[in-house]
């Protein structure tokens, strides 16, 4: 409402302002409200505030967009049809602030939503049903994961025990399998979640949904595709047998021409923008210590092309070869190499490397096509030549300056841990999803976890 009368009064003033509407006029006070009206109508329609997006994943901001063209595009042809006048001006104004405002404004309440789910608050109550090892698997998950907006308040299994050890917690069995939708009503659970097939088949989960009608507790279908994002997975009803089609993931084409756009955009233009703090940066790593302010080394790319990657450089020239004398205080798991408190980092170096500003010569590589703005974190060869044959795969597509390892702990995150991310990203990256990170990325930057 507020960036409608925003572009009401940006257009037309204060003052009176009507618009042609066949033999009358209309005044533009009246439009705004049919604007504002049919605007929160389609909200509604796309369901954009449904509890089960609301804080999670992209698609609460696609069907913000979603519903913001389809009412602008609906408001446009009703108001050609009808002979409405709209002037331009108006609509290029109201359309984009108010598409802005509203991502705005969903971001900043999923920042609070996230900070009071973390507090315990908010949570839906759930009862985690199925065989043992896939119960303590997906209560584990939620377990670590109180942003996702769920707390385990009981699990149900075969098992004869007073409760399940999982992540440090112990969650009491409420249940056998046999009396489910009992201990849920029992513990106020708001869903059960079926974390594993049932040995009794199909037979019982539909049976189990027949005990939760006429409540309000909804019933949650764990899949057992772990690692596969939302839009690779298709629901096809045949016959009453509900298939999923996972798509295999694609490596070339026309997403990926436009991922190579956009870093030529971004690069291009953060390299004019950036190019006075870069030239400050490269005199005051001279300064500070002995060599000079780029260092160079040679990283493994797509398909296992090596490239020569550029770094501002944030340790002594004499580095690489007091490596191997360090190799007993590596804190890293897996081929990397990390080290705390790493006695090769110049002062300037450590500044560097706290807001990873040692990575802005990076944008030449992205420039020039050997890296990508959003990808896998470009490996040495001695690490490669380390790699399960699975962990290859991090070698598919380019590698980034930034990534979901990057805003996801950076270096904390274990070995196997990046190696998770990193083949995540690569089978379900999206231009959205990258755009995400990059702006995740900008607030991870201005409170620094995990960099040394």
């Amino acid at each position: 409402m507020a960036t409608v009368l925003a572009a009401q009064l940006t257009r037309f003033g204060t003052g009176d302002a009507a618009v042609d509407a066949g033999s009358m006029q209309l005044d533009y006070g009246i439009v705004s409200v049919i604007v504002v009206a049919a605007w929160i109508a389609v909200l509604g329609a796309f369901r954009t505030r449904d509890a089960r997006i609301v804080g999670v994943g992209v698609a609460e901001y696609k069907r913000v967009v979603n519903a913001s063209a389809i009412t602008f595009g609906a408001l446009a042809i009703g108001f050609l049809l009808l002979k409405v006048d709209i002037a331009r001006g108006y609509v290029v104004l109201a359309f984009p602030l108010g598409v802005v405002a509203l991502l705005v404004a969903r971001w900043s309440w999923r920042q609070w939503l996230i900070r009071r789910r973390i507090q315990g608050a908010h949570l839906s109550r759930v009862v985690v049903v199925g065989a043992r090892a896939d119960v303590e698997d997906v209560a584990a998950q939620i377990l670590l994961r109180p942003a996702s907006g769920y707390t385990v308040v009981g699990v149900a299994i075969d098992d004869h025990l007073d409760g399940l050890e999982v992540a440090g917690r112990t969650i009491p069995v409420v249940s056998d399998l046999g009396s489910v939708a009992a201990a849920a009503t029992r513990t106020a659970a708001d869903a059960v979640i079926v974390a594993s097939q049932p040995r009794a088949g199909s037979n019982a989960v539909r049976t189990l949904g027949w005990e939760l009608e006429g409540s309000s507790i909804e019933l949650v279908l764990a899949s057992r595709l772990t690692d596969v994002a939302g839009p690779r997975i298709h629901f096809r009803p045949v016959e009453g047998l509900p298939l999923i089609h996972v798509e295999i993931p694609q490596f070339e084409g026309g997403k990926h021409v436009m991922k190579r756009a956009l870093d030529i955009a971004v690069a291009g233009l953060a390299l004019v923008v950036l190019a006075p703090v870069m030239l400050v940066i490269a005199g005051i790593v001279r300064i500070d210590s002995p060599g000079g302010a780029l260092f160079r080394q040679e990283r493994v790319g797509k398909s296992g092309l090596e490239f020569r990657m550029l770094k501002f450089r944030s340790m002594r020239v004499t580095a690489e070869a007091e490596l191997a004398a360090l190799a007993e205080a590596n804190e890293g798991s897996g081929p990397l190499f990390k080290m705390r408190s790493d006695p090769r980092v110049t002062r300037v170096g450590a500044v560097l490397r706290r807001y990873s500003l040692d990575e802005l010569p990076q944008l030449w590589n992205i420039l020039v096509g050997d890296m990508s703005l959003v990808g896998p974190r470009p490996p040495l060869r001695r690490e490669v030549q380390g790699y399960e044959s699975h962990v290859h795969r991090r070698l598919f597509i380019k590698p980034g300056l930034t990534g979901m390892w990057q805003v996801n702990g950076r270096s904390d995150l274990s070995w196997d841990e990046s190696v998770r991310l990193d083949l995540y990203y690569v089978e379900n990256w999206s231009l959205t999803g990258d755009v995400m990170i990059m702006w995740r990325t900008f607030r991870v930057l201005t409170r620094p976890v995990g960099a040394y």
